[in-house]
């Protein structure tokens, strides 16, 4: 399954602080549909992701009903990216 939505990078400034990009509702529904079927517990998700022209491998998040994409620091530094960047991301589960 692939999907490709736009969404604004945030930073957690929890215990283990990190970037993330929210997956949109409509694309985390249908992903829920199929979690079940793909998840390896928790309901976490694992998923390969495209910003630009960098590709890594993540899982994404369960969080208030939606998934969260995280981005890691070698990603947003190859693509020139910071806190509130709109951006596309490209995923396959």
């Amino acid at each position: 399954m692939e999907f490709e939505f736009n969404g604004k990078i945030w930073f957690w400034r929890g215990p283990a602080p990190f970037f993330f990009v929210t997956m949109p509702e409509a694309q985390s529904h249908d992903l829920k549909a199929i979690s079940g079927s793909v998840t390896y517990g928790w309901g976490v998700i694992p998923v390969k992701v495209q910003i630009g022209n960098t590709e890594w491998k993540t899982s994404l998040f369960p969080k208030d009903d939606l998934y969260i994409v995280p981005i890691k620091a070698s990603v947003r530094k190859a693509e020139h990216l910071e806190e509130g960047d709109d951006v596309t991301i490209r995923l396959q589960v």
